[in-house]
């Protein structure tokens, strides 16, 4: 009888914990939001508009690092197009979402024949965006 009541019990937890993580999933609205700002971040970095790009940054980050030092540690030697992005993942406890950047990377210099010769590359790059009241923030800490 105790089997009975110990199982019947772990089956009501484990229902109410499945509930719980569906309710936690991003909604197509949310997704499509926060796939708009990656993108956003993204053409910032593409025309290599640095300031822009920081105030895709999360609160905190940018209460640590102003504007004037996050453009120094930038340089102009890679040009981007941004090819797709997907969010692969999210953790409503942390209220963090695991996204895969792709792009076609190149160097603005072509210095080399073997340079020359690959052209753009592509790389898949894995970002976290954090969600901090309401609104999606480039997480460069995580």
């Amino acid at each position: 009888m105790l089997r009975i009541v110990y199982g019947s019990v772990l089956v009501v937890v484990g229902l109410w914990l499945g509930g719980c993580a569906e309710r936690a999933e991003l909604t197509p609205e949310q997704i499509a939001t926060l796939e708009a700002r990656v993108e956003a971040r993204w053409q910032a970095r593409i025309a290599h508009d640095w300031g822009k790009a920081w105030e895709y940054s999360s609160p905190a980050y940018r209460e640590v690092f102003p504007k004037q030092l996050y453009v120094k540690k930038f340089s102009y030697t890679a040009n981007w197009e941004l090819t797709g992005i997907e969010v692969t993942h999210y953790d409503p406890s942390a209220a963090v979402a695991s996204v895969v950047v792709r792009v076609m990377s190149k160097p603005t210099k072509q210095t080399s024949a073997a340079a020359k010769a690959l052209g753009a590359m592509p790389r898949e790059l894995h970002e976290r965006w954090i969600l901090v009241d309401g609104e999606w923030w480039f997480g460069a800490n995580y």
